[in-house]
């Protein structure tokens, strides 16, 4: 059951992260992000590529990971690049953002698809999901959105990884297709931590704190 909760726990964690230190972006959340992509990036070739190519064709394989990537830069182009780190809402919009919101629900319904129980993908998708909700909930908390849509909003972000986590483990149908729809959230998890670990920081410079974050976060992605 644990395993389930996780994601709801690093929604609370990027939550707090926002409550305690009063910025949306700051260093440290920067930092986290770039630790997060090199650490699901690793994670999903140590673990999740070689599952996927052991009972899928190699060129089937690659074909559906290529719709993964496709699949995540159609849902970019709606959150504008949310699900790794770019969060734009109007300050003085009051209207519910639904593009952002359903973009983010399908990234986040698909990324729980490969956890299963004693599956290390369940931390990839934890400290992915840490830096991205401590952004979201910072704009949001900027925002002229009220409070029940800034509640409803996060309760259902929250709630959408353990929903996608619940359905591959107890649904038939998942059955027949949980290494289609792995090889598709691999190229998801693909795009978005290559975008993470390839953009450049401020002033066009890839620091030493930035490149220690990575190596950290390969590192460890390595032992566990």
């Amino acid at each position: 059951m644990n395993t389930y909760l996780f994601p709801i726990y690093a929604v609370i964690i990027g939550i707090g992260i926002v409550v305690f230190l009063k910025q949306q972006r700051n260093t440290y959340t920067k930092l986290l992000l770039s630790f997060s992509g090199a650490f699901l990036l690793a994670l999903t070739l140590f673990d999740l590529l070689p599952e996927v190519y052991e009972h899928l064709e190699g060129k089937q394989t690659g074909l559906f990971i290529m719709c993964g990537i496709l699949l995540q830069i159609i849902l970019e182009f709606f959150s504008k690049g949310a699900e790794h780190g770019h969060v734009h809402i109007h300050k003085n919009d009051t209207s519910f953002p639904w593009l952002l919101f359903i973009s983010l629900c399908i990234h986040s319904f698909l990324e729980g698809f490969p956890i299963h129980q004693h599956n290390d993908m369940v931390y990839g998708v934890l400290v992915h999901k840490i830096p991205i909700a401590a952004l979201v909930t910072g704009f949001l908390f900027q925002s002229k959105y009220t409070k029940l849509q800034i509640a409803f909003f996060l309760f259902v972000f929250a709630a959408m990884t353990p929903l996608g986590t619940l359905i591959s483990n107890t649904s038939d149908l998942t059955t027949s297709y949980i290494h289609i729809i792995n090889a598709i959230v691999i190229g998801i998890f693909f795009h978005i931590s290559t975008t993470i670990l390839f953009e450049t920081g401020e002033g066009h410079k890839f620091n030493l704190s930035k490149l220690i974050a990575i190596i950290l976060g390969v590192g460890i992605a390595y032992l566990i």
